[in-house]
């Protein structure tokens, strides 16, 4: 049987999904089964035979997350993407899609929101968009914008001015081989590149949990 740590260790070393995959509309199933093929090194039948202990064996990494959010919250975030994401009102891009982890990084009590965006004018060579976004009433501000990243993104144990730390994963665009890099808050923001400094190469004893992995549920952001 192939361990959470072995499939989460050789996704940390190898995952690099090229930008077409992020591009192009696959079904989510398949992007699924690619996507772990890539992190594991296995076949797509070995995959499918491997989900059932995948899930069994890490029961943990939902354990920041406190239950799916309410549609009001979902309809909210997606109203302030669009507005986000768009420089003028007829200027969309309608391959955008995104995964949203609800999660408390600053330990106040209310969970901020780690987004992940794709689609074509989100993604290159070094990756994808990611956003970290706070509650502003009754929608969001941003917090941080991370110009170019890979799944997994973790929540890590450890803290920098009172939020959680997190790690990216960090490959293409020239940089080989691909590794996990630590964001660290300031007080104001976490680092906006995580290929460069203030963001470091994760050290391999820190402790975190996967909050988006890829296996999330997928939205797209126009209908």
């Amino acid at each position: 049987m192939i361990s959470c740590a072995a499939i989460d260790n050789r996704r940390a070393g190898r995952l690099a999904i090229g930008p077409q995959l992020a591009k192009l509309p696959h079904s989510r199933g398949v992007r699924r089964l690619y996507m772990l093929e890539r992190a594991a090194g296995l076949s797509l039948t070995a995959c499918v035979a491997c989900l059932a202990s995948l899930v069994a064996a890490c029961p943990a990494q939902a354990q920041l997350k406190s239950g799916a959010p309410s549609t009001a919250v979902e309809d909210s975030l997606k109203t302030f993407l669009r507005s986000y994401l768009s420089d003028s009102p007829g200027d969309v891009d309608e391959t955008t899609q995104y995964s949203a982890a609800f999660v408390d990084l600053s330990g106040n009590g209310k969970q901020e929101v780690i987004v992940y965006v794709s689609g074509r004018s989100w993604c290159g060579t070094g990756g994808c968009r990611t956003l970290i976004l706070a509650r502003k009433g009754s929608s969001y501000r941003e917090v941080t914008h991370i110009t170019i990243t890979w799944l997994p993104i973790r929540v890590l144990k450890t803290s920098s001015h009172g939020w959680r730390s997190i790690s990216v994963h960090v490959a293409g665009g020239g940089i080989r081989p691909g590794y996990d890099a630590e964001l660290r808050f300031d007080g104001t923001t976490y680092p906006s590149n995580p290929a460069v400094p203030p963001a470091l190469p994760l050290a391999a004893t820190v402790a975190g949990e996967v909050v988006l992995s890829g296996w999330e549920k997928v939205t797209p952001l126009y209908p």
